[in-house]
């Protein structure tokens, strides 16, 4: 496999699972030292461990993104451990399906929290070091992001405004020779697919419209395109949506 990122110096949140596992994975056999991330910290841990494993350089860290304490001091980590950093990748994501009338303000301000207030803190702390190193952040979105869906208003609400703040983070440092860009996947076979339970009494049609076809993608698919917007091979890409949906956002 041929070292996109050899020399290159990632953050990845989400790596105890499904496609931040798959991105951090994917990044490390390419050549990157990766910090691998999670509120879930065994699970960061064996990632980092696979990683270190396979000849790669890994290390994990239990944090919540949450906390702008906790995104500057991950960010600290990884400038500390390797000198800087090249490339953040924002995956970790909370979410579920839930009737508007039922959504709680706690779950609204956890959707948010994660969704959103993570990315935003986590690049406002990488921004010097990615400046310096001409580096790129790649956004996980939804297709939620892009269109509205039944039963996730919360969800919906927190992955547009992580649209926003992709787009506007693109035309704000483009000219200084930074990426920012957004995948935004649609039903995909990772554990994060066990919230969202269909409500009782929801128009189940309303849901079934969000699948053109009969399987899910799988976290490579997602990591594949991730890390190919985080290479040099995406140099002109910023400012960009990227669907991996199976066609989903195209009618």
């Amino acid at each position: 496999m041929t070292e996109r990122f050899s020399g290159k110096i990632a953050l990845v949140t989400g790596t105890a699972s499904g496609m931040g596992q798959a991105t951090a994975l994917r990044m490390g056999r390419e050549g990157a030292r990766v910090l691998c991330t999670d509120i879930n910290g065994p699970g960061a841990q064996a990632t980092a461990k696979a990683i270190v494993d396979a000849g790669g350089e890994a290390l994990a860290v239990t944090a919540d993104i949450g906390d702008p304490a906790q995104c500057r001091a991950l960010v600290d980590q990884a400038v500390n451990a390797w000198g800087s950093l090249d490339i953040l990748c924002n995956v970790a994501g909370f979410g579920g399906l839930k009737s508007l009338q039922d959504e709680t303000p706690e779950a609204w301000q956890r959707m948010f929290a994660v969704n959103v207030h993570g990315p935003f803190y986590l690049s406002q702390a990488a921004l010097p070091h990615l400046l310096a190193r001409r580096g790129n952040i790649v956004n996980v979105v939804s297709t939620a992001g892009l269109m509205g869906q039944a039963y996730m208003a919360a969800y919906t609400a927190s992955k547009h405004a992580l649209v926003g703040l992709t787009r506007a983070m693109a035309v704000e440092f483009g000219r200084k020779g930074i990426r920012i860009n957004a995948v935004c996947p649609g039903g995909t076979a990772t554990p994060f697919l066990q919230h969202f339970a269909v409500p009782e009494n929801a128009e189940v049609d309303l849901i079934a419209r969000l699948m053109l076809r009969p399987d899910y993608a799988a976290p490579e698919d997602i990591a594949n395109t991730i890390c190919f917007v985080a290479s040099a091979e995406a140099e002109f890409v910023n400012g960009s949506l990227i669907s991996v949906d199976g066609g989903v956002v195209a009618g």
